[in-house]
């Protein structure tokens, strides 16, 4: 039974990677395939940026309330769309890119 539920947990986080994988799939245009760009030669390198902080800044370019690198209005439409679900599954994928 214990194995099940293994299975099924690793299962779950897999999707939710797959999920936010497919999330990325716009952001990697401006922030490189892995995060590895500064977005439009201006924003700070997210590859592996920790989850609660992207969190964080997402809500806050979703909210209108953050301006970072004077990118607040691009990124208001980029993550417009995202509710609190995909925008958690985002940020762990970004969390989990490799530097």
């Amino acid at each position: 039974m214990k194995k099940i539920a293994i299975a099924m947990l690793f299962a779950g986080s897999t999707l939710l990677m797959a999920d936010g994988a497919a999330a990325f799939a716009k952001c990697a245009g401006c922030h490189g395939a892995n995060g590895e760009k500064a977005a439009l030669g201006k924003s700070a390198i997210i590859t592996g940026e920790d989850a609660a902080v992207t969190v964080e800044k997402l809500n806050g370019y979703k909210a209108g309330t953050l301006n970072q690198y004077g990118m607040g209005g691009v990124m208001k439409g980029q993550v417009a769309t995202l509710d609190d679900a995909a925008i958690k599954e985002l940020a762990d994928y970004i969390a989990s890119l490799k530097k």
